[in-house]
Formats: structure tokens, sequence, C-alpha cells
């Protein structure tokens, strides 16, 4: 199919560029146009490993490419470098959501760690704010232009720079102004989200809903530790939920087998935790390493297949060369889906969004009258 250029479409020719979307896991500093960072390292004086935006996009999807979460996050020492004005955080802000639109996103969630923005004076307050003030401007130029978006904010603590507290109080402060939940980020593997209790407990008692980076470059502790700890409603990632299935394969190999969930997979199911799945992202951070090293190995169809709450994200566009669009188009080539179920994973997304329960109602009405309408249109072709 290309690069993310392409006009990604099913076997129908319809195009899922066209189709209403929902971001869950989508980090700002990841989500930078390659001209953007050039621009703004040239007003700081920062030297790149790139002098254009095609080499630099280049570079970043080659360190990405590293098979390890703490070598993926290296790229990010760039991209937060650059972003530590308010003019910069605006922009990036701004962007993010022409981005989103442009994409088909009717509802995103932008996560993001203020606190890795403060090394040429900014405030934790200032930084969100400014970051605000993007977004509304960006939303505001989608809607002059006859297109709908929505977008919050999701304040991340690094999970090995403290108990996260200060976040979490920051997270409050700014809840009903753009803020709509609170996350944990960084090195999962030695950082467990009970070392955050703190600021889980804060959360807890301000019923501020909170998702947690899980299952990822770490298996079923540190999931379990999010729901039990962090009181997670939904895991950033949570592929390796998968490690908790037993498959049993049929005899002399025939297609089909038996799968047998482990009780934390079943309370994930049962429950219906959604999974923040971001597949290329999973791919190069080597989080399904042990199920393979191509798309078909991602547990994604599996865990969708057994009726686990799976949601398609981006993680990092910048990083992962990539989009919703493009992710969708990778499924669907990988396990044959249909419109339908790229449906599916929309609604999902929907009902696990951070709003009001009458928000998730109006914004699943919203995908289910655009999909009604592009199976509509495929039709009458």
């Amino acid at each position: 199919m290309g690069g993310d250029g392409a006009e990604f479409t099913l076997p129908d020719g319809m195009s899922i560029r066209a189709l209403p979307k929902v971001s869950l896991h989508d980090h700002l500093d990841g989500g930078l146009r390659p001209d953007t960072v050039l621009e703004l390292a040239a007003e700081i004086g920062l030297e790149l490993p790139a002098d254009n935006a095609t080499a630099l996009a280049a570079w970043f999807a080659e360190q990405s490419d590293s098979g390890s979460l703490v070598e993926y996050l290296k790229t990010f020492q760039v991209t937060t470098a650059v972003l530590q004005t308010r003019q910069g955080l605006m922009r990036a802000a701004h962007e993010f959501v022409l981005d989103l639109a442009d994409d088909g996103v009717l509802y995103g969630e932008v996560r993001w760690a203020p606190e890795q923005h403060l090394t040429r004076g900014l405030t934790l307050d200032e930084t969100v704010e400014a970051v605000q003030e993007g977004l509304e401007a960006g939303v505001d130029e989608v809607r002059a232009s006859g297109r709908i978006i929505r977008v919050g904010q999701l304040l991340a603590a690094m999970r090995h720079a403290g108990d996260g507290r200060e976040i979490a109080e920051l997270a409050l402060r700014h809840r009903g102004r753009g803020v709509v939940g609170f996350d944990i980020a960084g090195p999962e593997d030695g950082f467990p989200p009970s070392l955050q209790q703190p600021a889980f407990d804060l959360l807890r008692d301000a019923l501020m809903p909170c998702t947690v980076h899980a299952g990822e470059a770490a298996g079923l502790d540190s999931i379990r530790s999010a729901l039990v700890d962090a009181r997670a409603l939904r895991l950033g990632h949570g592929v390796r939920i998968a490690e908790d299935l037993e498959v049993e394969a049929l005899p002399d190999g025939e297609p089909g087998g038996f799968v047998t969930l482990g009780p934390l997979a079943q309370w994930v199911k049962d429950r219906r935790i959604p999974l923040e799945l971001s597949p290329s992202s999973n791919l190069q951070t080597g989080a399904i390493a042990q199920w393979g090293q191509t798309l078909d190995a991602h547990p994604f169809d599996i865990l969708y297949q057994l009726g686990f709450t799976v949601t398609v994200n981006t993680d990092n566009r910048l990083q992962s060369r990539t989009s919703l669009t493009r992710e969708l188009s990778l499924l669907a080539d990988t396990f044959d889906y249909t419109i339908e179920d790229l449906q599916d994973f929309q609604q999902q997304a929907a009902e696990a969004a951070f709003l009001p329960v009458e928000d998730r109602e109006e914004l699943a009405d919203l995908i289910a009258e655009g999909f009604a309408s592009a199976i509509a249109h495929g039709a009458a072709r």
C-alpha cells in the first residue's frame, strides 16, 4: 500500500481515510511534522541529524525501528527539545489537531508529559495552557472548514521520575479546561504503576479517569498493577495480555484450535477494559517479539476474535511514519478485515473515550452515520 501519502482503500475501493475515527493513544511529542521540527530547531539553535524534512523523517523511522522501547524512546530527546517554549507547544498542538482532522478523526486524546517541557522557563501550568491554546486554535480552524473534531489532553507523569503526584495535581487543576485524564509513560520495565501510588490514590479520590502504559515493555505483572494499583480504566497498549492466553492448535496443521484464557485475561475481557493497541509501534519496540517479527504475528486478531475490547492507535505518528488510516489499512490487509470490522474498532474506541456518556453516545452516532454513508456511497458506485 505504500507510504502514508497513499490513498488507502478497502478491496471494494472504499476510502479508509474518509471513514470517521477515534484516536485514544497518540503522543504530542511523537506527532510533530518533520518540517516543524526543523523550523523549531532552527529557532533555538538545535543541531539535528538531518537538514531536510524527508531525511529527518527517515531518521526518526530508522532510529525507532530498533526492537527496544528504551532505544525507541531516545528519539524523543529531539522532539521534546523543540517543545520547550510556549510558541513551540502551541504550534505542535495546533498542527496535531489539523493532522488528526485530515485523517478523519472526530475525537482525539493527545497525551504528553508536561514535566519534560520546563527547560526554558515555563511552569507546569503554563505548558498545559499553551497546549490547550494550540488545540483550541486547531479545533476552531477545523470547524471553520465545515468539519467536526473534539480533542482532550491526557497528562502523563514520567514513571521513572518520581511518584507522579505533582502531575496528578496538575491534571486536577486543569480538569474541565481541556484535561480529560491521566497517564504514566516512559520506561515500563522496572517501573510498575505501584510506584506512582500517591498519584493514583489522589486521582481515585477525585474520580479522575486514568489510562496506564502497561503490557508493552513488561508483561502480566505490569498489567495487573495498572488495574489493581492504578485502577486504570484503559490499558495503554496492553498487547502482552496475550501472554495469558493458552492456545492449543489442532493436530496436523489443521486450521483452528482452542484458546484458554488465564484469570487476568478473563478479567480484562469480561470487564471490557479497552486495549489501546498500536500495531506498527508494537513491532518497532519489540512488544510482540515473542510471537514474531511481522504484523501477521500480532495478537491483535486473536484478541479481537476472542471478544476483547480492542482499539486501533498510532502511538507516535512521526516515529512510525503512520496515521490511523495507515494502521487500519495494514490491519485490513493482514487480517482480511471488512468495513464492518473497522467500524467495530471505532465504536469500541468511542465507548472508551474519556467523555461523559451523553457525548460518547453522540460520538457513536456520528461514527455510525459516517460508516453508513460510506457503505451506501460504495454500494452506489
